[in-house]
């Protein structure tokens, strides 16, 4: 099995269960809606974008930089109504993992990208609900433009490359189990 299979089948009950719960195309229908689910987004990504940095630095992640969601979003609530200024103070989730283990980077990493996969899904929704679009309040949702397959590609074989043993595919599993955990959490009413 590789790492990615092996990823997607520890958190597909999580996946699953997170989706059910956030109801996404429900809660989607207005732009107060949207703009606070945005909101928690940036409070989760924030911290665990600058904790992800850390453990990249060594190049097992080349293109990290290039991954960051936190200036999708901060545009967003920008363009959204956000004073540029208050965006750094919104609440942060204070869950993340300890160390710079890049295995473990990979699993938290992997929530990411995956939630990359389904903004794609999503922008539809809020471009005919909304009237938004990439350039203007769904940057977020639009993540790469056309190279969304190329970046998920392109962090598959990463991952692979990175996680080919067992102990470090181990430690993404694990850290993919509890980043889906937190998000959880802190996107359903319960702060971490």
């Amino acid at each position: 099995m590789s790492a990615m299979s092996d990823l997607r089948s520890a958190t597909w009950t999580q996946h699953q269960l997170l989706e059910k719960r956030l109801d996404i195309k429900s809660r989607f229908t207005e732009l107060g809606a949207y703009r606070a689910h945005l909101e928690k987004m940036w409070g989760f990504c924030a911290p665990l974008e600058q904790w992800l940095g850390r453990c990249f630095h060594g190049g097992a992640l080349p293109d990290y930089d290039r991954r960051r969601k936190v200036p999708l979003l901060t545009r967003d609530l920008i363009a959204l109504g956000a004073k540029s200024g208050s965006v750094p103070s919104l609440p942060c989730c204070r869950t993340q993992p300890d160390g710079d283990d890049p295995a473990a980077a990979f699993g938290c990493c992997y929530v990411l990208e995956g939630a990359t996969l389904g903004g794609r899904t999503l922008l539809p929704l809020v471009q005919s609900r909304m009237g938004l679009s990439a350039e203007r309040g769904a940057a977020f949702l639009a993540s790469y433009g056309e190279d969304v397959a190329v970046m998920w590609r392109g962090f598959g074989e990463a991952l692979e490359a990175w996680c080919h043993v067992p102990d470090r595919r181990m430690r993404a599993r694990q850290a993919a189990v509890d980043t889906f955990a937190s998000l959880d959490r802190w996107l359903c009413g319960k702060s971490s």
